[in-house]
């Protein structure tokens, strides 16, 4: 590996020395199209189909998983328990990942793709199954979820970084972030509005079984996608070796993952379960998502038009500040109205900071033809770093949230949780200001 990768950036398919068979040599064996710089940017047929495929992952979550942690707080009101089984979650993701990675190298990775989708089938055939004692099975939930994610999120990463380049990543990141906030406009809502229309029994078993049918439907879709290529030989303790090196940008980048992942693990259930602790309704949560992923969708597609790589510094410093600063108004009082204005400033702000983070770290992977060679170790050491963020996020909501639920202590907890985003702007700065040739 070249001694600093962020200065030997360079554009795929330009390595001076190919190999035969490797990535870099695939891409450039795609025949000439006319006109090709009007082409610059786009997305082919692969990449859109695998826009589907995650659009129907993320459709089916939005469906359900925004209730489950609600489900469960019916069950039990205990945060402490959620926060144990979004950590099991989390730690059977990471391992996942790990244990995975030997498969999308070595193996057809389009069939950990759809495994991935089929086990989240089988989480919610399992909550239906348990029904109201799902709560006493947190853990082994969790872990299903956990592998289920795990299975798909790595094959998904690789596949991504395999059917895009750096003049369209932006545009994917964009593309995934509008059709996801779609999904969120639309699923969550009718979610609510089925729960508190039939009732709570029938109203989540039958969502939980759209959910089910639409990871299936995923499936079925994913066989569409073309079988990938697999090369070399999966190195285990890749992550190690690598952050060991003297110097190498991904110390900088893993430190700026973990603290991203801090506030995904946290944020990714408290605030949907605040908004509905807030209302006492599933509808008003509903609706919260519908509003949110609304503006979300507008600033995804602009995030994924206009952020150009020169300007992806600014672009994640100003997203960063504004997702702390929206925090601030739980303060003076946490309602509704407050969560909607978070919500509302999440929606807006986050794409900023979280498609220029994305791209960087990919386009880093795709610096050289020996990392890309290993982009599967190094999409599982990201995967890492953030599942390190994500675990310690959580684990400290635990120890505090057991020690005292009073609002202020939340408050405080929300807003040192919440400010990771500024420390995972500071270690990627140097990377950020890196411009592919």
């Amino acid at each position: 590996m070249h001694k600093d990768q962020s200065m030997q950036r360079m554009h795929l398919g330009k390595g001076k020395e190919r190999q035969k068979g490797n990535y870099f040599e695939e891409r450039d064996q795609q025949p000439a199209q006319p006109n090709n710089s009007a082409k610059k940017g786009r997305l082919d047929a692969q990449a859109i189909l695998l826009l589907i495929v995650h659009t129907l992952f993320g459709s089916a979550n939005a469906l359900s998983g925004t209730f489950v942690g609600v489900y469960l707080w019916k069950a039990k009101n205990d945060y402490a328990l959620i926060g144990w089984f979004t950590l099991a979650t989390h730690l059977t993701m990471a391992i996942t990942f790990w244990l995975a990675g030997k498969w999308v190298k070595e193996h057809n990775k389009m069939n950990c793709l759809r495994i991935g989708v089929a086990i989240s089938a089988v989480f919610y055939m399992l909550v239906l199954w348990l029904g109201a004692n799902s709560f006493q099975y947190f853990v082994w939930l969790g872990i299903v979820q956990g592998i289920s994610a795990g299975l798909f999120w790595v094959a998904f990463n690789v596949v991504y970084f395999e059917v895009t380049d750096p003049d369209n990543r932006d545009r994917f990141n964009g593309s995934v972030g509008l059709l996801g906030a779609g999904a969120g406009i639309i699923a969550p809502w009718i979610s609510g509005l089925l729960i508190v229309s039939l009732g709570d029994i029938k109203g989540y078993r039958l969502i939980f079984s759209i959910s089910l049918g639409i990871f299936l439907l995923g499936v079925v879709i994913s066989f569409f996608l073309k079988k990938r290529k697999v090369q070399g030989t999966y190195e285990w303790m890749f992550p190690i070796r690598s952050l060991r090196k003297a110097e190498t940008p991904w110390k900088r980048v893993s430190l700026a993952l973990v603290f991203q992942g801090v506030r995904e693990g946290v944020f990714g259930f408290m605030i949907a379960l605040l908004v509905y602790i807030s209302t006492s309704s599933e509808a008003s949560l509903g609706n919260f998502v519908l509003i949110t992923s609304a503006v979300s969708l507008v600033s995804f597609w602009a995030a994924g038009r206009f952020i150009k790589p020169r300007f992806r510094k600014v672009s994640m410093f100003i997203g960063a500040a504004m997702v702390v600063a929206i925090i601030l108004p739980f303060f003076w009082k946490m309602g509704y109205s407050t969560l909607l204005i978070f919500g509302l400033g999440s929606a807006l702000f986050f794409p900023m900071y979280s498609v220029p983070m994305v791209s960087a770290v990919f386009d880093l992977i795709g610096s050289t033809e020996e990392s890309a060679r290993q982009r599967e170790e190094y999409i599982v050491l990201r995967e890492l770093a953030l599942n390190v963020g994500r675990v310690c996020g959580v684990l400290l909501f635990i120890c505090v949230i057991s020690w005292s639920k009073a609002p202020l202590v939340i408050n405080v907890l929300l807003l040192i949780i919440g400010s990771s985003p500024l420390f995972s702007w500071y270690f990627m700065k140097k990377q950020l200001s890196v411009i592919k040739t």
